[in-house]
């Protein structure tokens, strides 16, 4: 390496073109350079190199038994180069065979992901899909060291860390779940109803933020009565569905479950916000082709829209 930082590597472009064509004129215009620059260049080779590199006979210029040994391996290191510096090749979702790990929100998993990695199926047949449950390690060490590509689902009021990369996903209304046999409740809740109610309330585990819905109530001083928190949406409705509680959770989760369960969705009170859901990466690979894909394929997908 000492030798490398006296030495400018054009020189490398420079040796190849006079060693090819053994003719100053001809190299000089293979680079884009004047025949004076050129020769210039190769006095300087001649200097480094303590060789003549080329010589003249009877029949021209002729390269030394130096500069034919140097030219296959000059010609690999420009070669490995101009690889190196070339920009990525374009993801080819088709062939590729690419493994990804995306870190997400029961929501992701359970209304998103079964339509789009059937889709994927389609468009992508090689590339296969790790799930795991989103944590706080996961938008922090996990997309550094890249045991996770993706974090999918984040609430937007979450204190995101500052130099991870957001992008808007998607929002979501608000819906209120309530058991099918639970006849206390009607099928659309004032603010006090709301609040005299049970809730069984959901909580991811990114961050230190706030459920949304307790924030709105809190910014009006009135809360609700936590009966029980949980972090898993499926386990929040068959609560619901076995007991008086009820729970607020984005209008396309609330309808798989009603699929699913004897549940019932409930209209909430007025002005309840809506939940905003980001997905984040890390800066360090913001280029990478195969991420590019998949962010895009996960924000265009609209599979899951159904009309409340």
């Amino acid at each position: 390496m000492q030798a490398l930082r006296q030495f400018d590597l054009n020189l490398l472009i420079i040796f190849e073109a006079l060693i090819s064509e053994c003719h100053v004129s001809r190299a000089a215009e293979k680079v884009f350079l004047s025949q004076s620059a050129m020769s210039h260049a190769l006095n300087r080779l001649r200097e480094y190199c303590d060789d003549p590199l080329l010589v003249r006979t009877a029949n021209g210029l002729q390269a030394t038994p130096r500069a034919l040994e140097m030219l296959p391996e000059v010609r690999r290191a420009l070669q490995l180069i101009d690889r190196t510096l070339a920009k990525p090749e374009a993801f080819d979702a088709a062939r590729s065979n690419r493994v990804f790990t995306i870190a997400c929100t029961d929501y992701f998993e359970a209304v998103i992901f079964p339509g789009l990695f059937a889709r994927l199926q389609q468009t992508a047949p090689g590339v296969r899909i790790n799930v795991e449950m989103i944590t706080d390690a996961s938008s922090r060490e996990k997309l550094e060291n890249r045991s996770v590509d993706l974090v999918v689902g984040v609430d937007a009021s979450h204190r995101i860390p500052k130099h991870l990369v957001t992008e808007d996903w998607l929002s979501e209304h608000l819906v209120c779940l309530a058991g099918q046999q639970n006849s206390r409740i009607s099928n659309q809740l004032s603010l006090q109803e709301y609040l005299d109610i049970n809730h069984v309330v959901f909580f991811d585990q990114v961050g230190d933020t706030a459920n949304p819905v307790d924030s709105w109530l809190q910014s009006q001083q009135l809360s609700r009565h936590h009966s029980v928190r949980t972090t898993n949406y499926m386990a929040a409705a068959r609560i619901v569905a076995q007991t008086g509680a009820i729970a607020t959770l984005p209008y396309q989760m609330a309808r798989l479950f009603c699929d699913l369960l004897p549940v019932r969705i409930v209209t909430p009170p007025a002005n309840m916000p809506v939940i905003d859901m980001q997905i984040l990466h890390h800066p360090l690979f913001d280029n990478d082709p195969g991420l590019i894909w998949l962010r895009e394929t996960i924000k265009q997908y609209d599979g899951y829209l159904t009309s409340a």
